[in-house]
């Protein structure tokens, strides 16, 4: 009788697809956010967070945004952990991606509350969906931030110098225009620190990607 080896389904999966599931996650995002911040009636990216899209008649946009883009970066995540190993966090760096794209998804099944008179004559609000979603970005922030520290190390060790800079240099962008939107009390730096993390998740997904041969 020949002997038949078993190998793990997870092993015989491509792990191209999920890599650019996971590169595509962000950008997606970031444009279907743009398609509607100056579209949607009475919505100011200045007055406005961009979880409020999914709120009123046309929320439904910005909660499958939230919910296809976390699948993603969930499906992404899946893929790094294989294209990353074995080194130096190729178990952590991946999770914590992951645990944004989760956080994004939460953000999605729970809506945020009314806030600044959006939408139109809708009084704000405090609800306990509204308190889970403002969880979930907080959540993912910080997964994010550990997650840059994790790929630094990697690239560090590696003595990939170009992308340690980059991994540096990202969380130093994303938080600084956290701290702009405070003090200005506008929303709109925030978005562009969107832009930038996802500009960097995709770059490393790609860059493992290549590395991969996938």
């Amino acid at each position: 009788m020949t002997a038949v080896i078993s190998v793990p389904a997870a092993r015989r999966a491509p792990v191209g697809p999920l890599l650019v599931a996971g590169a595509v996650s962000g950008p997606l995002f970031v444009a279907v956010v743009l398609a509607q911040v100056y579209t949607r009636e009475g919505f100011d990216p200045a007055r406005h967070p961009m979880s409020s899209l999914a709120l009123g008649e046309l929320g439904w946009v910005q909660i499958a945004n939230f919910v296809v883009c976390g699948a993603l970066a969930l499906a992404g995540a899946a893929g790094l952990r294989r294209a990353a190993a074995p080194g130096r966090g190729s178990t952590w760096g991946p999770r914590l991606l992951g645990l944004g794209g989760a956080a994004l998804m939460v953000a999605g099944v729970f809506p945020t509350d009314p806030i600044n008179g959006y939408p139109v004559g809708t009084p704000d609000a405090v609800t306990w969906h509204g308190v889970v979603h403002s969880m979930a970005p907080a959540v993912g922030g910080v997964a994010g931030l550990i997650a840059y520290a994790v790929f630094a190390r990697r690239f560090r060790a590696g003595r990939e110098h170009g992308w340690f800079a980059w991994t540096i240099v990202a969380p130093v962008a994303v938080l600084a225009t956290d701290v702009v939107a405070g003090v200005a009390g506008d929303f709109r730096p925030m978005l562009i620190g969107q832009m930038i993390g996802a500009a960097w998740a995709t770059s490393v997904y790609l860059r493992f990607r290549r590395s991969s041969g996938a």
